[in-house]
């Protein structure tokens, strides 16, 4: 064959495999990340967390439609995850049959980390796991599965055991949020405008109790700040549901009596049940913060600190999820959530417990509630 054949075929070789690339056949083995869900029960910030997730996924262009509405009149992600997984096509695959909630029962809890193991170890149709909440957080990083997992919405992963620190996971595929020194600010500002002397924190006193309420974090600065902690513990972890309500709600009168301030603490108690939850409170003429944040002031709460949106935590959330994709471990991508944050503040129940806003207090509010729902 003449050079300048031989030539021209090597240039048309050449043109061929760069159209190849350019035109898309490289993006057809593009890998398709099969992800599962797990959560320790229904929870409004699961809801928020994932919906925002999506939209963060989407705004990178991981999946063609992040859009999923969060469904009235229920705190379950169920329908949400099924949606995702009918229209949320792209990079990123919701498995169907892959939501997992154990609806706070300890016995469905153990149950089904056995099945997710099982089917990530043997079935091995799971590439990724977003574990929602601190029961499912523990569950999924205490084991080597194999597979990035996210530790999402938990109150403080380090404490609970989840990962190693904020600066590093400990474990290659693990990764988690964190905001470091978030409930010191909280319970400074609160003290800050109030003076209180004795501060109420019901809790559920078990590891994981203290755990999710960052026990080590509030009696840290109680300590710093002079401020004497009245606790009492509401054994919350039962199967009957309005067994544990009921369990909060006697903490909760107990330390209406107390107490100068109440700092209600993360509780899985359903949203409608809150204005009920705070009755004692509010007729004991008691300021209250809810760690939870401003979703829990709506319902009548007094303040909190208006916390990120869940649009910049889902974002943040949805570029940890990219970075791995794109070729990190999960121990590598920055686990350190730094928002901006506001105050919100329910003037209803300032009205009701008669106290009346400052001017400065009122210019630092971000968000502002003038109702409390009708107990239910």
């Amino acid at each position: 064959m003449p050079e300048c054949f031989r030539t021209i075929r090597s240039l048309l070789l050449l043109l061929t495999l760069v159209f190849l690339i350019g035109g898309g056949y490289a993006k057809a083995e593009e890998k398709v990340w099969r992800v599962l869900y797990v959560e320790g029960g229904p929870f409004s910030n699961y809801q928020q967390t994932l919906a925002q997730t999506a939209r963060g996924l989407e705004k990178l262009g991981l999946i063609n439609n992040g859009q999923v509405m969060i469904p009235e009149g229920t705190e379950s992600t169920t329908q949400m995850w099924q949606w995702l997984s009918d229209h949320a096509k792209g990079r990123i695959q919701f498995l169907r049959d892959g939501h997992y909630s154990a609806d706070w029962d300890v016995t469905a809890r153990q149950h089904m980390k056995e099945a997710i193991i099982d089917r990530v170890r043997n079935r091995k149709d799971v590439d990724m796991i977003i574990a929602m909440g601190t029961w499912s957080g523990l569950d999924m990083s205490s084991e080597d599965l194999g597979v990035p997992v996210f530790s999402m919405s938990v109150t403080d992963a380090v404490t609970a055991g989840i990962v190693k620190s904020a600066e590093d996971s400990g474990k290659d595929n693990v990764h988690a949020q964190l905001e470091p020194g978030r409930f010191r600010r909280q319970i400074s500002m609160f003290h800050e405008i109030f003076h209180f002397k004795k501060l109420g924190v019901p809790f559920e006193d078990t590891p994981e109790g203290r755990n999710t309420a960052a026990m080590d974090e509030i009696e840290q600065t109680a300590k710093d700040l002079g401020i004497e902690l009245v606790l009492r513990s509401a054994p919350l972890d039962l199967p009957d549901a309005a067994q544990a309500f009921n369990n909060l709600k006697k903490c909760v009168e107990d330390l209406s009596r107390e107490s100068d301030a109440i700092y209600l603490t993360y509780t899985s108690t359903p949203m409608e049940k809150i204005p009920e939850l705070m009755k004692p409170i509010i007729e004991a003429g008691l300021p209250s913060f809810a760690q939870a944040g401003p979703q829990l002031v709506e319902y009548g709460v007094l303040m909190s600190l208006a916390q990120a949106s869940f649009t910049d935590i889902g974002q943040f959330e949805a570029d940890a999820i990219a970075a791995v994709i794109n070729g990190k471990k999960p121990r590598e991508v920055n686990q350190i959530f730094e928002p901006e944050l506001g105050l919100a503040i329910n003037l209803k129940t300032a009205m009701r417990i008669g106290w009346n806003p400052p001017l400065e207090i009122l210019a630092a509010v971000d968000e502002i509630y003038q109702q409390i729902p009708a107990v239910r």
